[in-house]
């Protein structure tokens, strides 16, 4: 969907009109020839917004696509070029080029930038903790003395931004462009009771011009060093009413695997006062209580994978395009065959389960062959038959249809009578799926996992686990069977049906055989209370 580039700050957005919507970064084309896009997607995966960034203020940068909570602003970030002298570094005479830190508002309905601030001219080289004096200079695109990775914008107007290489949060104003104040660094303004660094995702929790509660993730490291022992998300309380102004950390949880995250990272305060952290390495999430309580630890498999940021929202998805079907027709004779289904919906996220149908032609009636509960992203089902004309009805948990399938043809197998199929594949025809069939005795196999897929219709007795322990055995027994020929599979054969024979008497004389009621004594002959025990 996006070219195979890759997508940053990906999360859903409830603020735009009545239906939620997704916001993702679009990373610029690796042939230059466009800077990415900031992309609003509907619940149906159709984009409503590709907004540009203009080429004199550089890429669309990956950090932050940040949709605010009137639905019609959204905040991003660029790194702009620019030569500067080397004087406050005690190098007169001396210029380099550096990437300074700065940030576009941007009107969703008209695609314009409405505000546009950079720090060039109000962060000294010397707040950076990334540049030594003795760097030689250098030309474009110079050195990335601030790197600008978050920010947010209050009901004021002011603005909150995290500047990772100068260990530092500043407060700019929306009214004249100044920087209000900092926290953390160098030059903190604040007394406060804890440290952070290399932070990321700076970002109001609440703010009404004079307090403040902010959340951040302390990444406390980098690549080659660190200033603390673990990384942990951090959401502070700021007065600036007083002097000095006070920041004191109100919770603080973290990472419960005692690690560091060197390298991105954010922080989400839920709606239920949960916290939830993305650690980034390996797609490294956690769940925190209020009180600290760790919920949920998860991670991808493979140490290949890692993720910028992490969220956690609700969000119902409604792909606008249909489900996705195949089935194909298998068996060795034509009269013990088997259409097996696979349907899966991309981005419907409430599927509980799927009805199947099958037609005796392309305009005929559609007729229920069974059901089947979803369980992985693919559900399979098999059905006794040759079904063609088929398709699939997605249902939600409560039994509503969400979605139906394209009608699709039953493939048949290429070279089906190499593989052993018995019959005329020229006079094969497709079952009527309204006419009753016959119930098969030569394919077990098949019979039993169309019985254990179909949920439509109840059993009449419970399924007991050991039973269903013992269909799958034949199942396996089966595939064995087939691919071995001999003696040895006369005697495995007749050991393991033996065995499964023996497990059922075993069974039935379980179910047939009635739990032990005691029977209160009482002044009654043995044999009439032998029978009391029996009724």
């Amino acid at each position: 969907m996006f070219d195979n580039r890759n997508v940053f700050d990906f999360k859903a957005v409830h603020s735009i009109g009545n239906k939620p919507h997704l916001s993702l970064v679009w990373q610029f084309a690796y042939d230059k020839s466009d800077n990415g896009h900031g992309v609003i997607l509907d619940n149906g995966y159709n984009i409503r917004k590709k907004i540009p960034m203009p080429n004199e203020y550089g890429a669309f940068d990956i950090h932050e696509f940040n949709v605010l909570d009137d639905g019609r602003t959204a905040m991003a970030i660029n790194y702009r070029e620019h030569e500067i002298a080397l004087d406050t570094l005690d190098r007169p005479g001396e210029h380099t080029h550096v990437l300074s830190g700065g940030f576009a508002q941007l009107d969703l309905r008209t695609e314009q930038i409405t505000y546009l601030w950079d720090g060039i001219d109000k962060i000294a080289l010397s707040e950076s903790v990334a540049i030594n004096k003795e760097y030689p200079a250098v030309g474009p695109p110079g050195w990335d003395y601030v790197h600008i990775n978050s920010i947010d914008k209050n009901d004021h107007g002011d603005y909150i931004i995290s500047y990772r290489f100068t260990n530092t949060i500043y407060m700019v104003s929306g009214q004249d462009g100044a920087i209000m104040w900092r926290l953390g660094g160098q030059f903190s303004d604040f007394e406060q009771d804890f440290t952070f660094s290399k932070q990321h995702d700076a970002k109001f929790i609440e703010s009404n011009g004079t307090h403040h509660i902010i959340s951040l993730l302390n990444n406390a490291s980098d690549e080659q060093s660190n200033d603390e022992d673990v990384s942990s998300a951090l959401f502070v309380e700021l007065d600036t009413t007083t002097s000095p102004k006070t920041a004191r950390v109100i919770r603080r949880h973290n990472r419960p695997d005692g690690g560091l995250t060197r390298l991105r990272g954010n922080a989400q305060l839920l709606p239920n006062n949960n916290a939830f952290v993305g650690w980034s390495e390996r797609g490294y999430i956690s769940e925190f209580s209020p009180e600290g309580d760790v919920l949920l630890n998860a991670n991808f498999v493979s140490s290949r994978y890692s993720t910028y940021r992490a969220y956690k929202f609700a969000f119902t998805g409604r792909p606008s395009a249909p489900p996705d079907l195949v089935s194909s027709v298998w068996g060795t004779d034509q009269t013990d065959l088997t259409t097996i289904f696979y349907v899966s919906w991309n981005g419907a996220t409430d599927v509980a389960g799927w009805n199947f149908y099958a037609r005796a032609a392309r305009n005929g009636h559609p007729v229920l062959v069974g059901n089947a509960t979803k369980t992985d992203f693919e559900t399979m089902f098999i059905a006794r038959g040759y079904l063609d004309w088929v398709t699939a009805e997605a249902v939600d948990h409560q039994g509503r249809v969400m979605g139906t399938s394209r009608v699709q043809r039953s493939k048949i197998p290429d070279k089906w009578g190499a593989a052993g199929f018995r019959g005329d594949l020229e006079t094969l025809t497709p079952d009527d799926p309204a006419a009753p069939r016959p119930k098969s005795s030569t394919h077990p196999v098949a019979e039993e996992e169309a019985h254990r897929n179909v949920t439509s219709t109840p059993s009449p007795h419970p399924v007991d686990p050991e039973t269903n322990e013992i269909a799958h055995l034949v199942h396996d027994t089966y595939d064995l069977v087939r691919n071995v020929s001999g003696v040895f599979v006369l005697v495995v054969l007749v050991g393991i049906v033996g065995g499964i024979a023996f497990s059922i008497y075993l069974l039935i004389v379980r179910w047939t055989t009635q739990s032990y009621r005691q029977v209160p004594a009482e002044d009654v002959p043995d044999e009439e209370v032998r029978l009391r025990s029996v009724d």
